[in-house]
């Protein structure tokens, strides 16, 4: 079992993955600027941590076998991720991406699509420069997992398709995945990593 550190516990997608981990008998540090709603129990150990104060994180995270961020890309520059990871001496990150730089079929970005909304841009366009950062890095083990169009809450079903820089599509023509299965998949590939360097997507 691994001992994993998640940026950002306290958000829907963070709360899964903690929740995620611990069912699979993970040892947990849950970072947070406030950790308080983390209930006390076994496997977490919860840490108040500002993210952009880059020593704070750097111990926070020191000595995991990975890191899993899911902090907003909008409010926190990649480097502030990245760099405290690297410094920590982690070489494992995995990083909750967007839909936003998924591909359509005619090869444009889901972001550059007509009718895009407007109040996501600013969030979808700092995760695509998130990942443009992550392809140029030489150091870390990354793996960026991007949800479909829809992340919703939901089910934890455990059936879903994994697709790698196209945007996934269901036969009823809706793209979505909810927060409790897109923690199986970052789990999984903690687990039994298959996609090193590279950002893949999942959806139904």
């Amino acid at each position: 079992m691994s001992n994993i550190a998640i940026i950002g516990a306290t958000g829907r997608a963070g709360s899964q993955l903690l929740e995620e981990a611990l069912r699979r008998g993970h040892s947990v540090t849950a970072i947070a600027r406030d950790t308080s709603k983390i209930s006390p129990r076994a496997g977490v150990v919860s840490k108040n941590v500002d993210v952009l104060d880059a020593a704070a994180l750097q111990a926070a995270v020191a000595g995991h076998d990975a890191v899993i961020s899911a902090a907003h890309f909008s409010t926190i520059p990649a480097s502030a991720i990245i760099e405290p990871v690297k410094q920590a001496g982690v070489k494992r990150l995995l990083v909750v991406g967007g839909a936003g730089s998924l591909l359509l079929p005619d090869g444009s970005r889901v972001i550059d699509s007509e009718g895009f909304p407007e109040e996501y841009k600013a969030e979808a366009s700092a995760g695509a420069e998130f990942l443009n950062t992550l392809r140029r890095e030489k150091d870390l083990d990354w793996t960026f997992l991007s949800p479909s169009a829809e992340f919703v809450e939901g089910e934890r079903t455990s059936t879903f398709r994994v697709g790698k820089d196209d945007l996934l599509v269901s036969a009823e023509g809706r793209s979505w995945i909810t927060f409790a299965d897109f923690a199986i998949a970052l789990l999984d590939e903690v687990e039994a990593p298959k996609h090193s360097r590279q950002r893949f997507t999942v959806g139904y």
